[in-house]
């Protein structure tokens, strides 16, 4: 295990499954995260082809990663899926419609193209909204995916931010997005990524993103 702080952010090289429940993940809030769902992602469009997901055979890890925080956090859980997961992913209080600006692949011949992807999100114990009570559906530009296979935009995630409450936890961190969303906003992150590559890269990207602060006041 490697363990970095950078700023307001704690970011742990490891598998999450071996961190939850030890002592240092007491008094979490919240969690926004983009776990691995069943997709079975791999992009072959690239000349520099990205890692494949670890675990993304099943829901299985999401559904684990959803009922830990459901018992150890208290405001509110944003988990990303597909519309399929509806049926293996514990039943949402909304589910968040993100409109993108092109489409996926799919099925070419039997299949309408895919322009979204939609988050699970959670109540908890705690829970409010911290401003205006928010839509259930947000249009924002997608990434070209340069960090990361699911890469979301930093925009897209400081929107799911501003929904939550006091520090926020992403036990699939991949390139840190929303951990530089969080730093931009003041927030305290905490970040697990099991792929040193990824993990390199999210501590790059919210170094420069601290630095870029930094200049700027």
């Amino acid at each position: 295990m490697l363990k970095e702080t950078i700023g307001n952010a704690i970011l742990y090289k490891s598998d999450c499954r071996d961190l939850l429940d030890s002592d240092e993940f007491e008094n979490i809030n919240s969690m926004i995260t983009d776990p691995p769902y069943g997709m079975s992602f791999q992009s072959n469009f690239r000349n520099n082809k990205h890692l494949k997901i670890k675990n993304d055979d099943s829901s299985e890890l999401a559904n684990l990663i959803i009922d830990w925080g459901t018992k150890n956090l208290d405001h509110s859980i944003y988990a990303f899926g597909r519309w399929d997961n509806l049926y293996d992913y514990p039943k949402p209080k909304s589910l968040i419609t993100w409109v993108k600006n092109n489409w996926s692949m799919g099925d070419l011949n039997h299949e309408h193209g895919r322009q979204t992807e939609v988050a699970f999100f959670y109540s908890l114990s705690k829970h409010f909204f911290p401003l205006n009570r928010p839509t259930d559906v947000i249009q924002f530009p997608r990434t070209d995916n340069e960090f990361h296979p699911t890469e979301k935009p930093i925009g897209l995630m400081q929107q799911f931010v501003s929904w939550t409450n006091g520090t926020v936890i992403d036990p699939f961190m991949g390139s840190g997005s929303t951990g530089i969303a969080c730093l931009k906003m003041n927030r305290n992150f905490i970040g697990i990524e099991y792929e040193q590559k990824y993990f390199d890269i999210a501590c790059k990207r919210i170094e420069q993103s601290i630095k870029q602060q930094d200049l700027f006041n």
